[in-house]
């Protein structure tokens, strides 16, 4: 393997701070860098589909409770691991553009209800299915071995991080 820009920067903080063990660069300047171009991949192709992230996130939540593709927005704060006021604004921006509506809870008449329109459900589906596609082109790279080890390794990671 050819040296990277992450090995020169460790290689100069080596000579500049002998006294610090900078290795966890290695591995943390390379995931941030890979985050970072994941992160563009990602969102290029929500764009192509008219989304922002977390209108295909909470799109996705939706679509993936299955029929009929409805909770409150509680659950869908508690889902997409947002505050209840940046679910209201991104619902606010899918009723406007025809992917979801509100409306009252059978159960509870006091509570609101988001739902996926026909064409919400559309456009979700055509945007999931190019995301998946997107994310196996970011993946072919590795074999299937290396993608199972990186998971691994990233789950234990992840727990021991605690999320």
């Amino acid at each position: 393997m050819n040296d990277d820009r992450v090995d020169r920067i460790v290689a100069q903080w080596r000579d500049e701070r002998p006294d610090l063990d900078v290795s966890p660069l290695q591995v943390i300047g390379r995931l941030h860098r890979v985050a970072d171009r994941l992160r563009e991949e990602l969102l290029r192709v929500y764009r192509d589909h008219g989304l922002g992230e977390g209108e295909f996130d909470l799109l996705a939540a939706l679509r993936r409770r299955g029929e009929p593709y409805a909770c409150a927005a509680g659950e869908l704060a508690r889902t997409t691991m947002v505050t209840t006021g940046a679910v209201t604004k991104r619902v606010d921006r899918l009723v406007a553009s025809g992917l979801v509506v509100r409306r009252g809870d059978d159960d509870d008449g006091r509570g609101r209800i988001v739902a996926l329109t026909s064409t919400g459900v559309r456009v979700i589906d055509e945007a999931f299915a190019a995301h998946v596609r997107n994310e196996q082109r970011l993946l072919a790279g590795l074999g299937p071995g290396q993608r199972a080890d990186l998971e691994t390794l990233l789950r234990a990671w992840g727990e021991a991080l605690g999320v």
